[in-house]
């Protein structure tokens, strides 16, 4: 966690240093904007200055958005990924939409604290509460998508989570000091014609901010291996998968050239919009800061190498909780290969088609419920793993174990150990994808194994798990560089 500590971030300002966007903004007091710390626009005095950990809180003092560095176009912080407490998964939740869908209540029932503890904590650390939140992140999407897409105005408010119009313009004003209209003429070719021209369907393009260094191939080798025929597939320099969200399905293509991810939407409901960007972001790892857990790992001289070889290793996440635990319990004691294979069967069996096919993308992979409701005799597996997920994913369409983001990481992960056919590897892997741990190894891995023989390094689990504690909170990462070593 980086300590706002505001002479540290003064220096970071005075650098220009982009590696801190999106860990906090600095506003100016004498012109009453905020900006990214790299912006190269300000030369603030010290005395002219404050450091604020969200824009949120800089746009609740009064401040307005930059338009020439576009602070909320910035990568988000990776503090809140890492981070397992309240807090952090407070801010989980809110960037998935939950307040926007369900409100402040559904936010504090998923915490498990009152409405009062949750804004509380939120206004502790961050400075501004769930609403406030949930708002800031409202015009950024809605500033996104004025800019990179056709979609009419109007469109664009429910897109981002408005409950009307007027609440649309009210914001977009305030924040960014220009109506919708004027943010989306400033963003057309000069030419008046261009303006007139009538809008076109499609899908929703936008692109994706990450922090640099980013290592695309490596991401894209690891996906295209485990991509299931009819949910995923991997064609040249673009990755599709099928999401499955809360007013519908969706599907997004994400391609990658260099450091440039561009991500388009093609949705049940443009409403869901928000959702489908977050979970992109976390699928494709875009937040973390590269920089910090490159020179952390680097001090073990075993990793040190691969760190150099690969600077800008992500780990992938995973958007839908219940289809990482399915696959992972097809994957046991079979290859990457194999479970693939087993996955694509229950899809074409079992999964649900969408409404508009895009490429190969064909179905939605099954709910839980509909696992559930299924027969060990329907896996081409033992029966006695197939009554073990089965009762895995009846206990997820409950709701007695939550998969995603914003879940309980310790408690997801013991409640799913103390499953029937759930041992250490399967849960470790659902929380390192699905949970978004950064800290997650698997000393039992194959994969490991073999890397850390290669390598010279005692491999047994013992060995291997107390090597790794010199790797936290990072293992996660350190375990991908494992399996990009073989």
């Amino acid at each position: 966690m980086l300590p706002l500590d505001d002479d540290q971030c003064y220096r970071a300002c005075q650098s220009r240093d982009p590696r801190f966007d999106g860990w906090f903004v600095t506003a100016v007091r004498t012109t009453g904007i905020y900006c990214r710390p790299s912006c190269p626009a300000i030369t603030p005095k010290r005395q002219n200055v404050e450091f604020f950990r969200a824009a949120a809180t800089a746009q609740s003092h009064g401040y307005r958005a930059c338009k020439r560095c576009r602070p909320d176009a910035s990568p988000g912080s990776p503090e809140w990924n890492s981070r397992a407490d309240v807090v952090g998964r407070a801010m989980r939740l809110i960037a998935d939409g939950l307040v926007d869908r369900d409100g402040v209540g559904a936010l504090a029932t998923r915490l498990g604290y009152s409405d009062r503890q949750v804004h509380r904590l939120l206004v502790a650390e961050v400075g501004s509460g769930p609403l406030a939140l949930a708002r800031a992140q409202r015009a950024q999407t809605a500033r996104i998508l004025i800019e990179t897409t056709t979609l009419p105005i109007t469109e664009v408010a429910f897109a981002a989570g408005f409950q009307s119009v007027r609440q649309f313009n009210d914001t977009v004003r305030e924040v960014y000091a220009a109506s919708p209209t004027d943010l989306r003429l400033a963003k057309a070719p000069k030419s008046n014609s261009v303006a007139k021209e009538p809008l076109t369907k499609g899908p929703l393009t936008v692109r994706l901010a990450c922090r640099e260094p980013f290592d695309g191939d490596a991401l894209f080798s690891f996906l295209r291996t485990r991509a299931v025929p009819g949910v995923e597939s991997v064609e040249g320099e673009t990755y599709r998968r099928s999401l499955r969200l809360s007013r519908g399905n969706g599907v997004v293509s994400v391609t990658m050239v260099g450091a440039t991810v561009s991500c388009a939407m093609t949705l049940d409901d443009v409403a869901d919009a928000q959702a489908a960007v977050q979970r992109t972001r976390r699928l494709f790892d875009l937040d973390c800061d590269p920089a910090m857990i490159r020179e952390h790992l680097s001090a073990d001289p075993l990793l040190a190498p691969l760190v150099d070889k690969r600077p800008g290793l992500r780990a992938p996440g995973h958007p839908d909780g219940t289809e990482l635990l399915v696959r992972a319990v097809l994957g046991q004691q079979v290859s990457v290969a194999g479970a693939r294979t087993l996955a694509a069967r229950i899809v074409a069996a079992h999964g649900e088609p969408l409404a508009e096919p895009v490429g190969a993308i064909t179905h939605a992979f099954p709910s839980a419920a509909t696992i559930a409701g299924l027969s060990p005799e329907d896996f081409a597996m033992p029966r006695a793993r197939g009554a073990a997920l089965i009762e895995a994913c009846a206990k997820v369409a409950d709701g007695s174990i939550v998969l995603d983001a914003g879940s309980d990481r310790a408690e997801a992960t013991a409640a799913l150990q103390n499953l029937r056919g759930i041992g250490p590897w399967t849960a470790g892997y659902v929380a390192m994808r699905a949970l978004g741990d950064p800290d997650v190894f698997l000393p039992s891995d194959l994969g490991v194994r073999h890397a850390l023989e290669a390598l010279g390094a005692e491999s047994s689990p013992a060995a291997a798990a107390q090597r790794a504690e010199a790797w936290r909170p990072w293992r996660t990462y350190a375990l991908h560089h494992l399996w990009a070593s073989l």
